[in-house]
């Protein structure tokens, strides 16, 4: 039986993390989900698209150690309503502000908080509920710990704080676990490819080393690395890979460039990216998320898709295939850029509402890959 209601998906900007600049984000206020859920999902399900990625806002369920999760029962209710299957991320690089991180204290307060939020979801759904702990423990730790991208914007802290997030990601796990035995757990990396430059043979050591980092959270996770944190394989159940068209590149930053024809030779096929991460692994998969901006959008999308399908020819059990974000989003540095990566783009009304409106273009490359009555399995 498959995973997912839906083989294709839909996922909602839901990070909730404090930028370089210092202001606190709230992409489900930025794009009034928050406000509009409900009529979200509707949208969603008129595509019949049955499953989401959605997340909890962590720094406003939880404020002076009080959890409120009145805003997560609006979810939940149109969730019910509509026939959504919601798969949850728990902390979307966003905490509470009297939360530190580095702190021990830290990995009791996200236990705490899991087994809450746990609790309220059981109480609320009948559904077999997914959750992902810690969305993209290397991206996170890489922003928040080596390069103080966002907070708490450490420097050359990124190892410490990755064996600090999978830590607290088992302390989770088994909080989740300890109010719903059936809750399945979605781990959600980058998949990325790096090469070195022409010419600079000496850098491919460095270029293969920073490839191999993206499979250290999940290696840790799993109990094949840092043995200590107390990784185990039934940690790894459910794993999502996220990829846009700047996951591939030159050691140490120099993107790959999707959009040129012909493309750099150096450039490899998302279907041979999936294999290499099914075989290390040899767990459910799905692309967790997934988008282009502006017009090319769709042939992005019909890209992907082209290579979920050879990827599933070639015996990959791909569970599904996440469009993120399905609405618009703001830029997290800017939030008055807005991307135009979204299904439907957001447009602001005389009386502040921002309306959904399909974009026809890419709407008709969902419908073109609907209409081939594509299923897993049967590619």
């Amino acid at each position: 039986m498959p995973l997912f209601e839906s083989f294709l998906m839909a996922g909602f900007e839901s990070a909730c993390h404090i930028n370089k600049s210092g202001l606190r984000l709230d992409m489900h206020a930025l794009t009034q989900h928050d406000r509009q859920v409900a009529a979200d999902y509707e949208l969603v399900r008129s595509l019949d698209i049955c499953a989401v990625r959605d997340g909890v806002s962590w720094p406003f369920v939880e404020r002076g150690g009080t959890f409120d999760f009145s805003s997560l029962a609006q979810a939940l209710d149109a969730a019910n309503r509509h026939g959504m299957q919601v798969l949850w991320n728990v902390f979307h690089y966003g905490c509470p502000d009297d939360v530190d991180l580095f702190s021990p204290a830290f990995i009791g307060r996200f236990e705490r908080y899991c087994r809450a939020l746990a609790r309220f979801i059981h109480n609320h759904s009948g559904r077999v509920p997914f959750y992902t702990p810690i969305n993209e423990i290397s991206f996170f730790s890489w922003a928040a710990g080596d390069v103080g991208y966002i907070h708490p914007y450490g420097y050359q802290r990124g190892r410490e704080l990755k064996c600090q997030l999978v830590r607290a990601a088992i302390a989770g796990i088994e909080a989740i676990w300890s109010v719903n035995p059936q809750a399945r757990i979605v781990q959600v990396e980058p998949l990325v490819h790096v090469v070195h430059p022409r010419g600079q043979p000496e850098l491919a050591r460095q270029a293969a080393e920073q490839r191999a980092s993206q499979f250290e959270a999940w290696d840790m996770i799993a109990g094949r690395a840092e043995p200590q944190l107390g990784g185990h394989p039934r940690y790894l159940d459910v794993m999502g890979f996220n990829y846009y068209h700047s996951n591939q590149w030159e050691y140490p930053n120099a993107r790959l460039r999707w959009e040129d024809t012909p493309r750099d030779e150096r450039w490899v096929p998302l279907h041979q990216l999936i294999a290499e991460l099914y075989e290390r692994y040899r767990r459910p998969l799905f692309v967790a998320e997934t988008s282009h901006f502006g017009v090319g959008r769709g042939p992005w999308l019909r890209e992907v898709y082209t290579e979920v399908k050879q990827a599933l020819a070639n015996g990959i059990p791909l569970e599904g295939l996440t469009i993120y974000p399905i609405i618009d989003r703001p830029d997290w540095d800017d939030i008055e850029h807005w991307h135009n990566s979204g299904l439907w783009d957001l447009v602001r009304d005389e009386q502040g509402i921002l309306r959904r409106v399909l974009n026809e273009e890419y709407a008709a490359v969902l419908r073109e890959i609907q209409q081939e009555g594509f299923t897993p399995g049967s590619p």
